[in-house]
C-alpha cells in the first residue's frame, strides 16, 4: 500500500482546484453511502457557501493525495467547548485501504495538544468501532437518525394537545428565538449555544423556507413556548423533510410542547408533500426517543462521536 501525500490547509482559504477536488470527493462519498459524509457547516465550508460557513471555515483540512488523486480527507474544527472535531471523508472507489487510518493519525498529530478529539462516524458500524478502538479512541455519544412515514396517522395528531404556530419573522423574531433555543439546549455541545448572527447567517441557506420555521408564543406575551425549524432535504431519494431543530423554553417543560411542536413541524412537511420525516437526537435522551417513537419514529441509522483524550496513545495498536 503507497503512503498518502497529505497537504494540510486551512478550510475557509482553499485555492480552486483544491476545492474543487475536495467538493467531488464529498459529492462521491455521498452518493455512495446515501448520506452526507459532513455535518451542514462541514458541506458549506466545502462548498464555499459564504452565508452560515464561520464555524466550519475556520478549520482545517487534511487532503491525502495517492499518485496524484485525492483518495480522503480529514477536516478538524474548533468545538464550542474548545475540544477538536474530527471528521473524514475518503473516496469509495479507494475502498479505504488503510486511508482514513492514516488521515486520522495525520489529523491527531496536527490537531492542539491539550484538549480532547472527538472523531465522528457518519452511519457507524462495526469497521468504525474497530478502527476507533485501535487508534486509542473510545465510543463517546451516540446520535439517533429516526424517521417516521406522512402524513403521520389521524389518531396521532388527535392524541396531541393543539398548539398554534406562526411562521418566523425576520427583524422580529431573532433575539426570541435564540435566547429560548439556548435555554433550552444549555450545555448541549452543538445547539446551546447560537447566536443571532449565526442564526441570520444560517436563515441564507438555500433550503431555509420560513413557512416552515414554526413559533409558539408565550400566552403571556413574555418570549416563546418554543419552536420547531423544519427543512426539506430535495436532493435526497426519497426526500426528507427534517426536524431540524426544535426547542421548548424550559419554563414549559412537562406540558406536553415538545409533542405538539413535533407534530406541527410534521404536519407542516407532510402538507408540501413530503413521505418522510426524519430528525437526529441523542440515545441517551431517554425521554425525546420515548416521544419520537410514541409518534412512530424508528432508528435508520446511528453517527456516533469518539474521544481521544491528550496524552493518550494514538496508532494501530490492534483489534
Amino acid at each position: 500500500m503507497d503512503a498518502l501525500d497529505v497537504t494540510e490547509l486551512d478550510l475557509g482559504a482553499l485555492g480552486a482546484p483544491d476545492r474543487a477536488a475536495l467538493s467531488a470527493l464529498v459529492s462521491r462519498s455521498g452518493a455512495a453511502r446515501g448520506h452526507p459524509p459532513l455535518p451542514e457547516p462541514q458541506l458549506r465550508a466545502v462548498a464555499k457557501e459564504g452565508p452560515g460557513t464561520a464555524p466550519a471555515a475556520s478549520g482545517r483540512a487534511l487532503l491525502g493525495r495517492r499518485h496524484g488523486s485525492l483518495a480522503g480527507s480529514a477536516f478538524l474544527t474548533r468545538a464550542t467547548d474548545g475540544t477538536t472535531v474530527l471528521h473524514v471523508v475518503v473516496d469509495p472507489a479507494a475502498k479505504d485501504d488503510g486511508v482514513a487510518t492514516e488521515l486520522i493519525e495525520r489529523a491527531v498529530a496536527a490537531a492542539p495538544a491539550d484538549s480532547p478529539i472527538h472523531l465522528w462516524a457518519m452511519q457507524a458500524g462495526p469497521a468504525d468501532d474497530a478502527r476507533a478502538r485501535a487508534l486509542g479512541f473510545v465510543p463517546e455519544r451516540d446520535l439517533l437518525q429516526m424517521r417516521v412515514a406522512l402524513p403521520l396517522p389521524d389518531d396521532v395528531v388527535q392524541a396531541t394537545r393543539p398548539l398554534a404556530t406562526r411562521s418566523f419573522v425576520v427583524g422580529q423574531d431573532e433575539e426570541a428565538w435564540v435566547e429560548t433555543n439556548n435555554r433550552a439546549f444549555g450545555g448541549h455541545p452543538e445547539q446551546g449555544s447560537w447566536s443571532v448572527e449565526q442564526l441570520r447567517d444560517r436563515m441564507k441557506a438555500d433550503w431555509v423556507d420560513l413557512d416552515g420555521f414554526l413559533l409558539a408564543d408565550a400566552p403571556d406575551g413574555a418570549g416563546l413556548i418554543g419552536s420547531c425549524w423544519t427543512k426539506i432535504h430535495w436532493g435526497r431519494a426519497p426526500l426528507l423533510g427534517e426536524i431540524y431543530v426544535i426547542a421548548v423554553d424550559p419554563r414549559f417543560h412537562g406540558q406536553g410542547w415538545g409533542r405538539s411542536l413535533t407534530v406541527a413541524g410534521l404536519v407542516w412537511l407532510a402538507g408540501r408533500g413530503i413521505t418522510t420525516g426524519m430528525l437526529y437526537t441523542d440515545a441517551s435522551n431517554e425521554a425525546a426517543v420515548s416521544l419520537y417513537r410514541s409518534l412512530g419514529f424508528s432508528v435508520d441509522h446511528i453517527d456516533r462521536s469518539y474521544r481521544h483524550d491528550p496524552g493518550a496513545p494514538i496508532g494501530r495498536s490492534g483489534p
